[in-house]
């Protein structure tokens, strides 16, 4: 393996069953405070089990960020997020929230050193988005929409629910083909492409 090769693998953390960390490459045992440094340094990481070799980097990635919201005047998560989030879980629509989460947060990173100079530098520290996040959050509701209306295999009129099990009987009152999946996959595609596109249009009125 080359230097370039190796230098791009991820560092590899066992994590034992009393709970303790090991970093392979360091040869030495590592706390949730290290590996949140590691992610800020952008240093990969993935986490096994030591015992199974199960990949639990997800689980652990959770409590980090469970232990940085429990520090005082560092809370990220409004709790109106933390709700909606949680009620897409068991969601028709939840296989496509890590996606739309990914881009939106990706969008947020590739612009992030261009709010710190405004908010730092010709604002004074104020946050000058106002108009510009009103605008992406209008664009992120209509991608939403859209994406309701793709994964939905039947239109109801408004305020009307979706037959469950106690009425299987009912009928809808617009029936509608299933969505064919891999159009459904190109419309996902483009929704994203069109809010990406959006996105970078107003970083740069910003």
């Amino acid at each position: 393996m080359s230097d370039s090769e190796e230098k791009a693998s991820p560092v590899k953390i066992k994590k034992y069953a009393n709970r303790r960390l090991y970093n392979t490459v360091t040869s030495s045992y590592v706390t949730l405070d290290h590996l949140c440094q590691m992610v800020k340094d952008g240093t990969d990481f993935i986490v096994n089990d030591a015992k199974t070799g199960e990949d639990i980097t997800r689980s652990v990635l959770t409590q980090i960020i469970v232990e940085e919201e429990g520090k005082g005047g560092q809370n990220l998560l409004p709790v109106s997020f933390l709700r909606q989030l949680i009620s897409f879980y068991g969601d028709n629509l939840q296989a496509l929230v890590p996606r739309y989460l990914d881009q939106s947060m990706g969008w947020f990173a590739r612009n992030q050193e261009q709010m710190r100079q405004y908010t730092q530098g010709a604002f004074g520290g104020l946050f000058p988005f106002g108009p510009q996040m009103e605008e992406m959050s209008k664009q992120n509701m209509a991608f939403f929409q859209n994406a309701m209306k793709m994964f939905s295999p039947f239109k109801f009129e408004d305020g009307a629910k979706s037959p469950g099990p106690a009425d299987s009987n009912a009928v809808p009152s617009g029936p509608a083909a299933a969505p064919d999946g891999d159009a459904n996959l190109d419309q996902l595609k483009n929704e994203l492409e069109a809010l990406q596109k959006r996105l970078n249009e107003l970083s740069k009125k910003s």
